[in-house]
């Protein structure tokens, strides 16, 4: 079991801040992870409609979408950033 967090629109599309899922063994990588959420329903389809977009981290360190996600305790996920 891994958990989840949605930040940002990500949390408002999807409905819920974290949640905790055990994931299918095909699931290996963060990009996996997006495409497997994405057809989890319609709230998770819009906010991961664009998974290029998505950003992941894995236990709060940044990570690309080809990084493996074995082992993690907690993945967050979040639209780009925007500074100012």
């Amino acid at each position: 079991m891994v958990k989840l967090v949605y930040f940002a629109w990500v949390r408002e599309r999807i409905g819920k801040g974290e949640e905790e899922l055990d994931l299918p063994a095909s699931v290996v990588t963060a990009g996996d992870l997006i495409a497997h959420l994405a057809t989890l329903g319609e709230g998770y389809e819009s906010a991961l409609q664009f998974p290029n977009a998505i950003r992941v981290a894995i236990n709060q360190e940044h990570v690309e979408h080809d990084e493996a996600i074995a082992g993690a305790s907690e993945i967050g996920l979040f639209p780009p950033m925007t500074g100012g």
